[in-house]
């Protein structure tokens, strides 16, 4: 003979049997139910968007700076401002950043020995082969190949020396 009981989670009346509140069960009247009362974290307000949404007890608990997203969008926009510069794990103090300066001025982005102008493949040289001078006169572009070649080959480092010369 069935009992009815009412939701613990939508308040809606339905039948069980005497078996199942005997075994602990019988306490929603759907999976639906069942599977929201299971849930222990909390809906969170996402940090960028202000959207809500459910995090787990483990989630929250672990998390170290406290900061919650709605999505991986919101996440990565969030990234995207607070690891950037000195704060970003592979700064090495501004050394490294020759490629950018190089890339703000009217210097044509192509190889200066073999003039490809594939992006890809177009890498800057130190002409003095100092990495840390990264003064403007002492950079060019070169593709990894003729880079290389420059590095490894007195001639094509001749011939580098009397193209920058001009």
């Amino acid at each position: 003979m069935p009992l009815i009981r009412q939701c613990k989670i939508c308040g809606a009346d339905f039948k069980t049997k005497p078996f199942f509140i005997k075994n602990g069960g019988g306490k929603y009247c759907s999976v639906k139910c069942q599977s929201e009362g299971r849930r222990k974290g909390k809906w969170i307000e996402c940090f960028i968007c202000g959207e809500k949404a459910y995090k787990q007890r483990k989630d929250i608990v672990k998390s170290q700076t406290k900061n919650f997203f709605c999505s991986k969008k919101c996440s990565i926009k969030w990234q995207n401002t607070e690891f950037v510069g000195r704060k970003h794990p592979n700064w090495k103090f501004g050394e490294y950043s020759y490629k950018s300066i190089l890339k703000k001025q009217d210097i044509i982005q192509s190889c200066l020995l073999c003039n490809t102008k594939q992006k890809k493949v177009l890498a800057v040289h130190h002409i003095d082969k100092n990495r840390k001078n990264n003064n403007i006169d002492n950079l060019a572009w070169l593709c990894h190949n003729c880079h290389h070649l420059v590095h490894h080959y007195k001639t094509e480092l001749e011939r580098f020396a009397a193209l920058v010369k001009k």
